[in-house]
């Protein structure tokens, strides 16, 4: 299995400098993964890395947590939208879900998309699966749909475990073809990449790219 175009390269770390970001593009760029995924603050130098390249850039909104307020979130991705990313990943307001606020889940998650969606660019909806109750997962999937998200992204990895191949599995059945799935947080093997793209995962959030692809 050819797995380049399935890894969005990452690197979160609140310590990561200008040189790993510029590792992080080169190697993306000389292994064709689909994306790097970088701080807001390292936007910008990604963009100009990742440049007449095939290589999309990524950046995080709301995260880790996700509790922002959704207007500093609109804020943030209007911003990386004018330093050069083509995807967003955003997470939920886990707060309010477990509040059972469910207005604003869903008033959130509609403006974040439609900010993302009237510059022409993706965003990804980090749903932080450990921290939900299956009929959590289930609504706020419901919500993303209905807003036509383009991926459901499993976790930030930050917070509570990773991905599962029994959520990517979930993720997948619920989303009936209408979004795509990024599993993401604790794969760092070319095996469980492996079973995470057969479980249905159509991107791979890792920062350990190289060695996957290196099996």
């Amino acid at each position: 299995m050819n797995l380049n175009g399935y890894i969005d390269h990452t690197i979160l770390r609140p310590d990561c400098t200008m040189e790993d970001i510029e590792q992080l593009c080169r190697e993306a760029r000389q292994h064709q993964f689909a994306a790097v995924c970088v701080p807001p603050f390292h936007v910008k130098r990604a963009a100009d890395l990742c440049e007449d390249s095939s290589v999309a850039v990524a950046t995080v909104v709301g995260f880790p947590m996700g509790y922002a307020s959704t207007p500093s979130k609109i804020e943030e991705i209007k911003r990386a939208i004018d330093e050069g990313v083509s995807e967003i990943d955003a997470v939920i307001n886990i707060c309010a879900v477990k509040s059972g606020n469910w207005n604003y889940v869903t008033n959130d998650i509609d403006s974040l998309t439609t900010a993302t969606h009237l510059k022409g660019k993706q965003i990804k909806i980090i749903l932080e699966t450990a921290l939900l109750t299956q009929e959590e997962i289930e609504r706020v999937v419901g919500i993303c749909l209905d807003k036509e998200v383009e991926y459901l992204k499993t976790s930030t990895g930050f917070n509570g475990g990773g991905a599962t191949l029994e959520v990517v599995e979930l993720l997948k059945r619920l989303a009936n073809g209408k979004a795509r799935i990024k599993a993401s947080g604790g794969i760092r093997s070319r095996w469980e990449a492996e079973q995470f793209i057969k479980a249905g995962a159509e991107r791979i959030g890792t920062s350990s790219g190289v060695a996957i692809i290196g099996g």
